[in-house]
């Protein structure tokens, strides 16, 4: 873990991207899109750990059709800022077969963690994949995949708050911020 006062220089020295308001505003957004798109479909939501814990934690309440909820946990990062190879903590544990899946996620960075993801769930029979993503990076290459549903865009540089972290630390922020020297 990053002590506080390394983390407190952080926060100090980033550049805010989206405040508290816009992040809220965005989500409320993306749950009136999904509302629109699977109301009738009951899917399966996975939310994906621990990056969207604060995204699916705001977003399921502003769902007004009914749902069946789990979650896996996959990873590039390890607390780091670069990605690495794809780490499955937790694969899905519901049968997605012949299910409408809904994977919630923090970030589409590179793409490839979202990606494996999919693979995985049409792998075992899901009928149909969707995703919403809280923020879509912006990149200058095409990426593996497209989110469904995108609260958010950021810039090509490491972001932190709402679920996502810099070095473990800061995901309980309520605003999006990068990092400077990035």
């Amino acid at each position: 873990m990053l002590p506080a006062d390394e983390a407190l220089r952080i926060l100090d020295t980033a550049e805010e991207i989206h405040s508290a308001v816009v992040v809220s505003a965005a989500v409320k957004r993306v749950a009136q899109e999904i509302n629109r798109a699977l109301a009738d479909t009951c899917p399966l939501v996975l939310s994906v750990m621990g990056g969207a814990v604060v995204f699916a934690g705001q977003l399921l309440p502003l769902l007004t059709f009914p749902l069946d909820f789990d979650y896996i946990h996959v990873t590039r990062y390890r607390e780091g800022t670069a990605g690495g190879t794809i780490d499955w903590k937790v694969a899905p544990r519901q049968n997605v077969e012949g299910r409408v899946v809904l994977v919630v996620d923090d970030i589409l960075d590179e793409g490839q963690t979202l990606a494996a993801v999919r693979d995985r769930v049409l792998e075992h029979g899901a009928r149909a994949f969707y995703s919403a993503v809280f923020a879509d990076k912006t990149l200058d290459h095409p990426k593996p995949i497209r989110a469904d549903f995108v609260a958010l865009t950021v810039p090509n540089r490491y972001v932190f708050g709402f679920g996502m972290d810099v070095r473990g630390a800061w995901r309980n922020l309520p605003a999006i911020y990068a990092l400077k020297d990035h």
